[in-house]
């Protein structure tokens, strides 16, 4: 084998891995991948039992498709070199994704080997690099001979600055900014006004915690939302660019995609792409002006991919994002009704050695797992348990907190626990769909829903494994429950008992009453500010 150093050892994955290469220049490059599978036997072991399949995505195209080194070069320890040409770089980087679609074995020759595996990478230039050398020789004896000559007047102006109050807040600014890795577009502030005409009243569609949104159109007729930060809040600054470095990292079909940004003097901008048909809650149960018929493969739809973005979130995305504000209004839904996650302002990065998260508890009373709610305990398992909720408003087509059946109802959760264990979940379902729907598929999407909603964390399934269970690919769990635990005294008791101890921890934080639900926290960006000034829900 030629080069076989290169080859003793590679990068494993059970999932994805994902490379960012920063080049020098924008351009053609000649991606080189090298495969050798060491780990996989062709002997008479147990080790030869393991099937290795991945996709391989350039700059977010798919070059191959379920890949498998050991067929393609018949046999193990073999050098597999594969060239990929004129691979278009146009913002100086370069992306490699090795992508695990859950294809092959996972078991053999043992866990955590089936992912995608990689030995080395090399990346050439099909053009000739620019020699800046000269330029930068002639910049900096242009910048020595002016600093002499405006040193007094930048001193001077610095000076005035700083006496007004403005210098320290606007540098702030503008190098946190700079110290972000973006993939996003910085618009000037002109660029913007042109845009919202000026940031005309008449475009403004919504209000937010920390300042007002616009609807703009770009000069090549892209439509935008332009969320306006108030400068005189005081976490204005740190919520623009937690917000920011989160959101710029994460390029996914089911997830808000952001622009851009804007920062200069005290205008501090989000430019986020505009939703045409507003948020899920609207759609589900807004007032019948803004209602949308959503049929029965539309629903299914929009659950997977709520479920899929999620799963992007939590386990696939660099960052590893808690959203912990997981609801209908923050779900936007595009012109052909895909569904967007939105509102990352009361999302935590978490640590890998974390277990919990214990800040501050935020998020939205019904939507809330339990042990957050109560304990503050966060883990990834609490937005399972808001998209099982969000599910059911989905099938139901009814608010979780405003709708009770009777008064022996607390919400739409309670009542659909009631009908799963009386043997009738599928009454469930929105009757606006009549028989027009899936009944093997509605109860499949009940039982998740339900599963994700346990009470402990512990048995409520990964993102992952909820995708795989919608789309069919996995059985789904029995929901086990005890009667006792949901019997018409003890349930009603325990559900109105947790929501009391909920409303009696958020007189010490603030609320925020919007639309008749009430919020523990503040979010510095949500799709209900964006897109909704008031609306009622039903």
């Amino acid at each position: 084998m030629k080069n076989s150093d290169l080859y003793t050892t590679a990068r494993l994955s059970p999932l994805s891995l994902t490379y960012y290469l920063n080049c020098l220049g924008n351009g053609n490059y000649t991606v080189k991948l090298h495969f050798a599978e060491i780990v996989i036997r062709d002997n008479s072991s147990f080790y030869s039992l393991g099937r290795r399949l991945f996709d391989v995505y350039i700059q977010g195209r798919r070059k191959l498709k379920d890949f498998n080194i050991r067929k393609t070069i018949k046999g193990v320890d073999k050098e597999c070199i594969l060239e990929f040409k004129a691979v278009s770089v146009t913002n100086k980087t370069l992306e490699i994704r090795f992508h695990w679609a859950g294809k092959g074995t996972a078991a053999a020759p043992k866990r955590g080997t089936y992912g995608p595996l990689i030995s080395a990478i090399s990346v050439k230039s099909e053009f000739k690099p620019p020699n800046d050398r000269l330029k930068k020789i002639k910049k900096i004896l242009i910048v020595v001979g002016a600093v002499v000559l405006i040193l007094i007047l930048v001193l001077m102006i610095l000076g005035a600055l700083w006496w007004k109050g403005w210098l320290w807040e606007r540098i702030s600014r503008e190098e946190e900014l700079r110290g972000l890795d973006l993939k996003t577009g910085v618009f000037t502030l002109r660029q913007i006004k042109a845009a919202t005409n000026n940031f005309d009243a008449a475009n403004k569609i919504g209000e937010g915690g920390f300042g007002s949104v616009y609807k703009g159109i770009l000069l090549d007729g892209t439509i935008i939302a332009v969320k306006q930060l108030s400068s005189r809040s005081k976490q204005g600054n740190r919520e623009f660019v937690n917000e920011i470095g989160m959101i710029s990292s994460l390029q996914h079909s089911n997830v808000v995609r952001l622009y851009g940004c804007c920062a200069e003097g005290d205008q501090l901008l989000l430019i986020y792409e505009y939703m045409e048909n507003n948020n899920l809650a609207l759609a589900l149960f807004g007032t019948e002006e803004v209602q949308l018929r959503l049929d029965w493969p539309t629903r299914p739809r929009i659950c997977i991919g709520i479920a899929k973005g999620l799963a992007f979130l939590h386990e696939d995305c660099p960052l590893r994002i808690v959203h912990r504000d997981i609801k209908a209004t923050n779900v936007l839904l595009d012109k052909d009704l895909n569904p967007k996650i939105s509102d990352f302002g009361l999302a935590r990065l978490d640590e890998e050695e974390n277990t919990h998260i214990s800040t501050r508890v935020a998020g939205t009373i019904g939507y809330m797992a339990p042990e957050y709610a109560l304990w503050g305990y966060l883990t990834y398992k609490a937005d399972v348990y808001s998209f099982g909720v969000v599910a059911l408003e989905i099938i139901a087509g009814k608010n979780n907190m405003k709708y009770r059946p009777s008064e022996n109802f607390v919400c739409l959760l309670d009542w659909a626990l009631v009908l799963q264990q009386k043997g009738n979940p599928l009454d469930l379902v929105d009757p606006k769909l009549g028989t027009k729907f899936d009944k093997e598929e509605a109860m499949r999407i009940i039982k998740v829903a339900l599963l994700c909603t346990n009470p402990s964390p512990a048995l409520r399934p990964t993102m992952s494994e909820v995708v795989n269970m919608l789309e069919g690919r996995n059985d789904v769990h029995e929901i086990i429950s005890e009667p006792s635990s949901y019997g018409d005294g003890m349930r009603f008791k325990s559900l109105t008992e947790f929501d009391q101890v909920i409303l009696q921890r958020s007189e010490n934080t603030s609320i925020i009453q919007s639309s008749g639900s009430a919020c523990i926290g503040s979010s510095s960006t949500s799709a209900h500010d964006l897109y909704e000034k008031s609306s009622n829900f039903s």
